[in-house]
């Protein structure tokens, strides 16, 4: 098991609800990143997101679109996301790290490369949003082939319906569902079958249950609570890093007041 199935058994046996959030990588530069990530592991986050800036995040709303544009000018690429992400492992940090990325940022580096490199940085996870189930082959290959490399996180959504159980016979990590048509950061505008949906996949998924897009407190996900594992914030971490100027109290306050909050009985 690597992290992140280590940190989801964890809260198993606890009967605990995972705490996920996204953060863009190089906001508003690569040492606060480092910062934030570890700020957010002593506040009880139990995995992070880190974004992986591109040009076209075509599944992503506005909020995050910026993000990544504003990483891509300050010259973020993957090599010093790799680095940082090293550097933070140094220092102790045992956070579960998935990067949240498209994938020609990982055909660019060379598949199998890009792998080996994720295993050796501490990467435990990836998330593709813009990689269909059916063209998963030549990644699933590479991470079949690398010993200790990170799980390949499935997406899920509204519409997936039958393909659920194809999409996650052999998935690993969590299932990240996703809980509205259209981009991240809708405002808890979420799918009217949500809660059908979700009862649907965590019927036959064999891994924990997250929930993200449009989440922003403990609260917009208290009726679906007793079928999920888990909630993922994404834009609205993000606003509340720009509007506290990317203040570390600020980030551990909510982190720490989320977590608690869904875990509130």
């Amino acid at each position: 098991m690597n992290r992140i199935e280590n940190a989801m058994a964890a809260l198993k046996e606890k009967g605990e609800k995972a705490f996920i959030t996204y953060m863009t990588a190089g906001l508003p530069d690569m040492e606060k990143t480092k910062e934030i990530i570890k700020v957010q592991e002593e506040a009880g986050t139990d995995v992070i997101e880190l974004g992986v800036p591109f040009s076209d995040p075509a599944a992503d709303g506005p909020v995050i679109q910026d993000a990544s544009y504003r990483s891509i000018q300050l010259g973020t690429n993957i090599h010093k996301i790799f680095k940082a992400v090293e550097e933070v492992r140094n220092e102790g940090c045992e956070i579960p790290i998935v990067f949240m990325l498209y994938y020609n940022t990982i055909l660019h580096y060379g598949v199998d490369a890009f792998v080996k490199k994720c295993t050796q940085a501490g990467v435990d996870g990836m998330i593709i949003p813009d990689l269909p189930f059916e063209e998963q082959g030549e990644i699933k290959e590479a991470l079949r082939n690398t010993p200790d490399a990170p799980v390949l996180v499935q997406l899920v959504s509204p519409v997936s319906k039958k393909r659920v159980p194809m999409i996650l016979e052999d998935a690993r990590g969590f299932v990240y569902c996703v809980s509205s048509m259209g981009v991240t950061g809708q405002a808890a505008d979420f799918h009217k079958n949500v809660i059908s949906y979700l009862e649907e996949v965590k019927a036959v998924s064999k891994i924990p249950v997250m929930m993200g897009f449009g989440i922003r407190t403990a609260s917009d996900v208290e009726p679906m609570k007793d079928i999920i594992d888990g909630a993922i914030v994404g834009s609205h971490f993000i606003r509340l890093m720009e509007e506290s100027g990317y203040d570390a109290e600020a980030v551990k306050e909510y982190c720490g007041s989320f977590k608690s909050e869904l875990n509130q009985k």
